[in-house]
């Protein structure tokens, strides 16, 4: 950490370029931003999907944008419309829900699943650390369970309600699932589904592919190389908790009790937090679920993995082929009616075109210390399909025998109070 280093005469705290800087006067500067979109009730100039922003706690301030696709109107009385609670990612300390970027997303998935979109606008850390922005999107969940807003009254089927995320937001949505497991009355909603895509989940200690990953040019030019992310959940909690921390390693316990139906959980094949995302889906496998409504008693869960991409290529890059599947997966799990044979496309295939390293973060990352002095492993992946002729596979995800979260021998371990050392 170069706590000495000066921009435009002002001392740098904490420098997490190309996300964020934090300097010694306090003030905050991020970079990952992308311009601010006024809401809008023009569907037409916005595929069809008219926005709306709602203030949901006053005290705290946090909001939320609605997405109704035309189709509602038409469909009103008759066919309600699947209700997606989305909570954006951005590290947890950058981008927002009114941003350009993800106004598109939420757009393009309101429009493509035919559904009603609240995309959350929570608190961002340092300002505001963790759990701030879990306790943000668990009131963005109750404001719109009580239907008191006139689009959710009249278009949203609370039955077929889903938590999604990306990236943080994904760790997001997976702490208010488990805050609904356990808070949920009768008169809140059920969670329908769960999804999460490239989703952030840590350690202390590195998994196989994470330590091959540090020692390897590509790896450490990926999106997130993984001594760039050992940084981040110090710095997002205050320096309040470390890599151990179950919000972010959560222990299999936790996870099966999750009184959720179906999950799916979206990967890339670059991302250094894939291995992550592969052992969560093992983990709910791997246990019986609590619930007695559920499915045989086992939760449905879906994996689609993008090869040859890294993290967050969907959003920066919506209309390459792969973020097309990736989307159209995640459509499919919307829409696939109860009872239904899940379609479950496990492995999107290698894109024609490789991954832009769109912002330069891995190259900035890299700057950010040097590596890791960790000795090399042979990664080790689980295997989940093969590319054919149409580039997806439909099969279940098995369960890995020994291969369950925190079974899996660790073969090094990084003490985050070194990370911290090394870097602030």
């Amino acid at each position: 950490m170069h706590a000495n280093k000066e921009n435009d005469g002002r001392n740098i705290s904490v420098d997490m370029y190309p996300f964020i800087r934090e300097y010694k006067d306090g003030s905050i500067e991020r970079f990952l931003r992308s311009p601010f979109v006024l809401a809008s009730s023009d569907q037409a100039g916005n595929r069809g999907v008219a926005t709306r922003d709602v203030v949901v706690d006053k005290a705290t301030g946090v909001s939320v944008r609605l997405f109704l696709p035309s189709r509602a109107a038409e469909t009103a009385g008759r066919n309600r419309l699947p209700l997606v609670l989305y909570v954006h990612g951005g590290s947890f300390c950058t981008e927002s829900a009114f941003g350009r970027t993800y106004h598109r997303y939420a757009t393009s998935l309101a429009a493509s699943a035919g559904a009603l979109v609240v995309s959350v606008e929570y608190r961002l850390a340092p300002e505001f650390p963790i759990p701030a922005a879990y306790d943000d999107a668990w009131a963005a969940l109750q404001w719109a369970a009580s239907l008191s807003d006139p689009w959710l009254a009249s278009y949203a089927d609370t039955a077929r309600t889903f938590l999604a995320g990306d990236s943080a937001g994904g760790n997001i949505v997976y702490q208010t699932a488990v805050r609904a497991s356990h808070e949920v009355n009768d008169d809140m909603m059920n969670i329908a589904g769960l999804i999460m895509v490239h989703p952030y989940f840590w350690g202390a200690n590195r998994l196989p592919s994470e330590l091959a990953w540090a020692d390897d040019s590509e790896g450490a030019a990926a999106v997130f190389p993984p001594y760039g992310v050992d940084r981040l959940w110090p710095f997002v909690t205050a320096g309040q908790a470390g890599n151990d921390d179950p919000r972010i390693d959560p222990p299999a316990s936790e996870i099966s009790s999750l009184a959720c139906r179906r999950v799916l959980i979206a990967v890339a094949g670059k991302d250094t937090l894939r291995e992550r995302g592969l052992d969560m889906a093992a983990s709910m496998l791997d246990h019986d679920a609590p619930w007695p409504w559920m499915m045989q008693g086992r939760r449905e869960v879906t994996v689609v993995e993008s090869e040859g991409e890294d993290h967050g290529f969907h959003l920066y890059s919506p209309l390459r082929a792969t973020s097309k599947r990736l989307m159209g997966s995640i459509v499919e799990f919307i829409n696939q009616q109860p009872n239904s044979s899940p379609a479950n496309p496990m492995v999107l295939g290698v894109p024609t075109t490789p991954f832009k390293d769109v912002f330069g973060y891995g190259m900035a990352m890299k700057s950010w210390g040097t590596r890791s002095s960790l000795a090399s492993n042979s990664a080790t992946y689980l295997k989940i399909g093969r590319v054919g002729p149409s580039n997806k596979i439909s099969v279940l995800l098995p369960m890995p025998a020994g291969n369950a979260r925190h079974k899996r021998p660790f073969s090094a371990a990084v003490p985050w109070s070194c990370v911290i050392n090394n870097f602030f």
